[in-house]
């Protein structure tokens, strides 16, 4: 059905261009001439002007010849985490890996491969389907920020597929975590080290106490918190009178997530309020946590896709967020896909290539289960 030479092809092309969040230029005009080439209304938002970066949202639309399906959205986002320059895709035994010293880039280029290959497969074998939209979004990286800022009036679908999730394709996320971000910075007192460290208050210290302190890690089957980064000190002759933390809490549940927040910031307080320091804290909410039903129009059409295209259909939760977190916010009901990626974020990143193909086998299956659900 589809045509495997070029979707391998096409996927080793794609992760071999540079694409860092917020610098998505290069691959979105390339994939914007794609789509437009497969007779799409092709269009780009402003967000990257929004977040600082050089490139928006690509949008293309597809009409169809079934009026009455429902619109259909398929996405994946362009941009890689680091590092991610000069990639070098490498095949050996059926796995396709970075030559070592990067990431592959299969998160998320082995959700963009697959649907360029189904779209360029209905045409090919004129499979009759609805109205398609396909929105590939710039740095969903560091918190979603593409989707956050996304043109909703270009939005124009009616349900929509993710193709963002770890796992085997027939994975479908249903439940996905909120975020919130926690930058703390913690003001002590300098002081000489030598001569007179009673006279200073160590943010260094307050921070670890607080640290020492709090729970993180996995809290709970729906939660996690991690710090992140911390920054401070000057020499090791001076008490250190400032520290910044950079720290995140996660949950499924929004009650858990605002109160695994709410006891870390508490946590940071208290400390520096019994060593005599000042906690300044931010909380920024990236993005809310999404639940879709099993019983659910889009969950029951993913599995029935799943299992025409002879894959196995698994209903899970996630602890990442991805860009389905805003489309259900924006009443775009979505599920996330798995794509075959393994071990993402790191140089050790491979995908089957068997499942670059599956991937594409499911969107077309998808495309044709929704058109058939007038």
């Amino acid at each position: 059905m589809i045509n495997r030479a070029r979707l391998f092809a096409e996927f080793c092309e794609l992760t071999k261009i540079d694409s860092p969040t917020k610098n998505e230029r290069q691959i979105a005009d390339l994939l914007k001439n794609r789509l437009e080439n497969m007779g799409m209304v092709v269009t780009e938002d402003q967000a990257g002007l929004a977040i600082g970066g050089n490139c928006g949202n690509v949008f293309a639309y597809l009409k169809g010849n079934l009026p009455q399906a429902p619109v259909l959205l398929l996405s994946a986002h362009m941009d890689t985490v680091d590092p991610c320059l000069s990639i070098e895709p490498v095949l050996q035994n059926g796995r396709i890996t970075s030559a070592g010293s990067t990431i592959l880039g299969a998160d998320d280029k082995a959700g963009i491969a697959p649907i360029l290959e189904a779209l360029r497969t209905i045409h090919e074998q004129s499979i009759s389907h609805g109205d398609i939209q396909v929105i590939f979004n710039v740095a969903e990286e560091g918190g979603l920020n593409g989707s956050k800022n996304l043109d909703k009036s270009q939005l124009k679908a009616d349900l929509g597929f993710i193709l963002d999730a770890v796992g085997e394709p027939g994975i479908i996320i249903l439940e996905a975590p909120g975020q919130d971000r926690i930058n703390v910075t913690i003001k002590g007192r300098a002081s000489h080290a030598g001569a007179s460290p009673e006279d200073g208050i160590s943010a260094i210290v307050v921070a670890a106490k607080a640290i020492a302190a709090m729970p993180t890690g996995r809290i709970d089957e729906e939660t996690t918190s991690n710090i992140g980064t911390i920054q401070g000190g000057r020499a090791t002759n001076i008490v250190a009178d400032r520290v910044e933390i950079t720290c995140e809490s996660r949950s499924r549940n929004l009650g858990k997530l605002e109160r695994q927040t709410a006891e870390m910031c508490e946590t940071f307080t208290r400390c520096a309020d019994e060593m005599g320091a000042v906690a300044e804290i931010e909380v920024i909410r990236l993005y809310d946590p999404f639940t879709i039903k099993k019983e659910s129009k889009i969950a029951l059409l993913a599995a029935q896709a799943a299992r025409s295209a002879n894959l196995t259909a698994s209903f899970e939760p996630t602890g990442g967020g991805s860009d389905a977190n805003y489309y259900n916010r924006y009443a775009v009901p979505c599920v996330v896909l798995g794509i075959g990626m393994q071990k993402p974020h790191t140089t050790d990143e491979f995908i089957e290539e068997e499942d670059l193909y599956r991937s594409a086998r499911l969107v077309v299956e998808i495309i044709k289960a929704v058109a058939n659900s007038l």
